[in-house]
């Protein structure tokens, strides 16, 4: 009844929107999906129930992808558990209070971090989070601020890493041309990622915030001032929020260091396994032949299990205290579980509506006239990051823009225009799955830094449309210019002239 229309993208629009304006998370998804069924069963509640339940949330569960993410969370978690009641983060955090003095070191060795874990984004977001959070509590840097570093690192670093599993399902997109080659031609003009680092970067070695996230800074100031009067030193074991945790006395920084280095290899040889590098595949196109969902699996339980050992052999933990520590941590990862779960039903009521041939079909318009055609980025991108941020998916958004895009030009990689409306689409899915509260990526990130889900998004919004926009108006100039040599230099001076500005705002502000 609905199909085809605007309303199609209805049910996540009501989900963000209520998220945004109550502050919680569960009854707003949950609503948008209750939303959606209706709108597809042509409200009969007997219908639109089965819908949602069986075509939704138990289909979403069942999908083998969707299982073996939820598998790698609770892994991942379990790990983190482990490394905590380990002493492995306590020293960690000692360390790093001796090595990383200022609060401006912390914030860049956290995206120093975030850019080298640059093979997955769920991998990035939980480990970069569990690494970083004793050095950034130390500091004084607030679990929002330590969100915003995580997510910004996360999807922005993927899509521009060729070696990525990101690369690896923009290539499988394509058909009819060399995916990897147009991936890689398609970097200088990725603005949104480019320049979100160019801000992170200008924003930590400025020593300054605008918006909510300075208002999260200065309550995390005052908060740590007064803990230093009544407690000392906060807490740098990095399980602080378990009840009275047997944190291991005999941890060293090997304790966390060597199990985060056997998960990276094991995940990067789980992920070229399931491309059949070990069958005479290339590493290239192993990776991208790759299937992330379960490479991860098989990469973060073959760590699991060393880390047990490690710790068995270097005698910091028990058995016992091993196997108490995995459904700990498992514990720790149900909001994200559940908040995934909520996102992906949603996702999939928005799919059963069609919102992929509405949204196909307003490309297709747009790229029908032909006197727009050095427009067409900047609406491709504008499309992106609209439906990204509705759905809360960057690589459904790819499969459905890329293969218009490249149908539009004729796969002719010699036509540049093709290349930037390319990137465009790229960079306009990471924008809006950056925004969105349903984006899995967001989720993973509150995760990693234990930081409220919402908190989270409303402190990173003002940060991602800053660069949004300046994106954006990079895609209309870069739609006449054709040449990144120009244009990413000219993108990379205007956000810092637009965040200096903006700090020199916010000090006439103060005064």
């Amino acid at each position: 009844m609905f199909e085809g229309t605007f309303l199609t993208l209805l049910p996540p629009v009501i989900a963000i929107a209520l998220a945004l304006i109550t502050k919680e998370v569960y009854s707003s998804l949950f609503i948008g999906i209750v939303c959606g069924g209706l709108l597809y069963s042509g409200f009969h509640p007997v219908e639109a129930i089965e819908h949602i339940f069986v075509d939704g949330m138990i289909a979403q569960l069942s999908d083998a992808w969707n299982v073996g993410i939820l598998i790698f969370l609770v892994i991942l978690g379990g790990m983190v558990m482990l490394m905590n009641r380990a002493g492995g983060s306590a020293a960690f955090g000692r360390w790093s209070v001796e090595h990383v003095k200022t609060k401006v070191g912390a914030e860049v060795a956290t995206i120093v971090l975030g850019m080298l874990i640059f093979i997955d984004d769920y991998f990035n977001c939980l480990t970069v989070g569990s690494v970083m959070r004793p050095l950034t509590d130390k500091h004084s840097i607030s679990r929002e601020k330590l969100a915003y570093l995580i997510d910004a690192t996360a999807a922005p670093i993927c899509i521009i890493a060729p070696i990525s599993s990101w690369a690896a399902a923009v290539t499988g997109f394509v058909d009819g041309v060399n995916g990897l080659t147009l991936f890689i031609r398609a970097i200088p003009y990725n603005f949104y990622a480019i320049l979100t680092i160019v801000m992170m970067l200008t924003l930590s070695i400025g020593k300054f915030d605008f918006g909510p996230m300075a208002l999260a800074e200065k309550k995390m100031l005052m908060e740590a001032k007064a803990m230093r009067r009544v407690d000392g030193d906060p807490s740098i074991t990095g399980a602080e929020d378990q009840p009275n945790p047997p944190v291991s006395e005999k941890g060293r920084v090997i304790h966390l260091v060597l199990p985060i280095l056997a998960l990276i290899a094991c995940c990067v040889v789980g992920m070229i396994y399931t491309g059949g590098f070990f069958e005479g595949a290339s590493f290239v196109d192993a990776f991208s032949a790759s299937d992330a969902s379960v490479g991860l699996v098989y990469g973060s339980v073959v760590a699991l299990i060393f880390t047990i050992l490690f710790y068995l052999a270097t005698r910091v933990m028990s058995f016992k205290d091993c196997m108490n520590a995995i459904p700990e941590g498992f514990k720790s990862m149900v909001p994200a579980i559940l908040i995934l779960t909520f996102a992906w039903t949603l996702k999939a009521m928005t799919d059963s509506l069609g919102a992929a041939e509405y949204v196909a079909g307003l490309v297709d318009n747009v790229a029908e006239r032909g006197a727009l055609m050095s427009l067409l980025p900047a609406f491709v991108f504008i499309i992106a990051v609209f439906l990204a941020f509705a759905t809360g998916t960057s690589w459904g958004t790819f499969g459905i823009l890329i293969p218009i895009v490249v149908k539009v030009f004729g796969g002719n990689m010699g036509n540049e225009l093709m290349i930037i409306a390319i990137s465009a689409c790229m960079a306009g899915a990471v924008c809006g799955d950056h925004c969105s509260p349903i984006s899995d990526t967001t989720i993973m990130a509150s995760a990693g830094a234990d930081c409220d889900h919402i908190r989270h998004v409303s402190t990173q919004l003002p940060y991602a449309i800053t660069a949004a926009v300046l994106s954006f108006i990079m895609y209309v100039v870069t739609g006449f210019i054709r040449n990144w040599m120009i244009c990413l230099p000219l993108g990379v001076a205007i956000t810092i002239a637009v965040l200096l500005f903006r700090r020199g705002g916010e000090k006439e502000t103060t005064a």
